[in-house]
């Protein structure tokens, strides 16, 4: 089947988007590792941040969507994946 080439189009869009999500999310990765990492106890300041994010997620106001669960829930499930990428710091 083929697709239209105005499809194609945004099927490029899509592609960068997606990219650019994954790059800040790598860098959002970094400086919170390198925060938690100047902080006096990392893991309570991983978990402290994680569950504010949590509440704005939460919380936002989320407009022009039929289905505004949906991306909430899937803002909640990158959010946990973000943070399930950290480990707690090593004994050494």
């Amino acid at each position: 089947m083929m697709q239209a080439s105005w499809l194609k189009g945004w099927e490029h869009i899509l592609d960068e988007l997606n990219g650019k999500m994954i790059a800040c999310q790598i860098m959002i990765t970094g400086l919170i590792a390198r925060a938690a990492n100047d902080s006096r106890d990392p893991l309570r300041f991983l978990t402290d941040l994680r569950d504010e994010i949590k509440a704005v997620v939460n919380g936002v106001n989320i407009v022009g969507m039929k289905n505004t669960d949906r991306v909430r829930l899937v803002a909640q499930q990158t959010v946990d994946e973000l943070f399930s990428l950290m480990k707690p710091p090593s004994a050494n």
